[in-house]
Formats: structure tokens, sequence, C-alpha cells
């Protein structure tokens, strides 16, 4: 299955990649009606560099260990799930120059929701309504943030 979000931001690659390298902000992206800890790393996001979150799926605790996979900055970097609660999580995070001074920051999801087709089918639209909220929010942070000049280093 796969999710892509784009949006606009008025603002170069260079400046869009470096609010995504700077300290916190993994949790400035991360909506506040998440129950997500970081429990360790999320300082890097060069190849090799680990975050492992605390999460919950209801009642049950959950820890989500992703690892990057790519770095080539301004243009992209990538991570995907070691383990954690989907069968397979590969996220690309991509950073277009738009040619007018701006990026088209675009997140791209390949993954596949636990137990299968079983999963697909009960799991499906929730997961994807999920994404789409996620996603939506991780936007709209990130415009606002990277426009204000609100990170370390802008």
């Amino acid at each position: 299955m796969q999710f892509v979000k784009e949006s606009r931001i008025s603002a170069p690659p260079e400046r869009v990649f470096a609010f995504h390298e700077s300290p916190g902000a993994l949790q400035r992206l991360t909506p506040p009606w998440e129950n997500v800890r970081v429990e360790s790393g999320g300082t890097s996001i060069k190849v090799g560099s680990r975050v492992v979150l605390l999460t919950k799926l209801g009642p049950i605790p959950l820890r989500w260990v992703a690892e990057h996979t790519e770095y080539a900055p301004p243009h992209r970097f990538a991570d995907r799930q070691v383990s954690g609660p989907f069968a397979k999580w590969q996220h690309r995070h991509e950073f277009l120059d738009d040619g007018r001074g701006g990026t088209i920051l675009r997140d791209s999801v390949d993954y596949e929701p636990p137990l299968g087709w079983l999963g697909r089918l009960l799991g499906g639209p929730l997961i994807r309504s999920k994404l789409r909220k996620m996603f939506d929010y991780r936007h709209e942070a990130t415009r606002k943030i990277v426009e204000s000049g609100d990170f370390p280093g802008s």
C-alpha cells in the first residue's frame, strides 16, 4: 500500500531540509493527539541512525524502531521500520525545488498493515485516514515553522 502527501512551502529546499535536521524537529512534527514518546535516538537523519519510539495501539504499548536508509541533502532522506506495528513501513521525505523559490515537500510511505489481507481489509481505511490526518498536521507544522524561521540554525 502507498500513501503520498505533497504541499508547497515558501522556502528553498535547503531551508526545509535544515529544519528536519534541527534538534527537536521530530517532536515538533508529532501531532499532539498522538501518544508517542522518543525513547532514544532522533538526533540524526543520516544513514544508519535509529530512533526508538514508544506508542500505544489502544491500551497496548508498542515500541517502534526506525532506521534511516537514505541521506541526500537537501533533496531527500528516508527511513524504514526495523520493528514495530506494521508488517512493512518505508518512508521517503523529498524536498523538490518548485522553481519559484519554494519547496514541494513530498512524503511517500510504502506500508503493509499487520495480519496480511485481514489487516488490509479491516485496518486499511482506518490506517489511511490516520496517515492523512497525521501528515496534514506535519506538513502544516513544517510550513509554519520553516516560513517563520522558528528553528535553530534558520
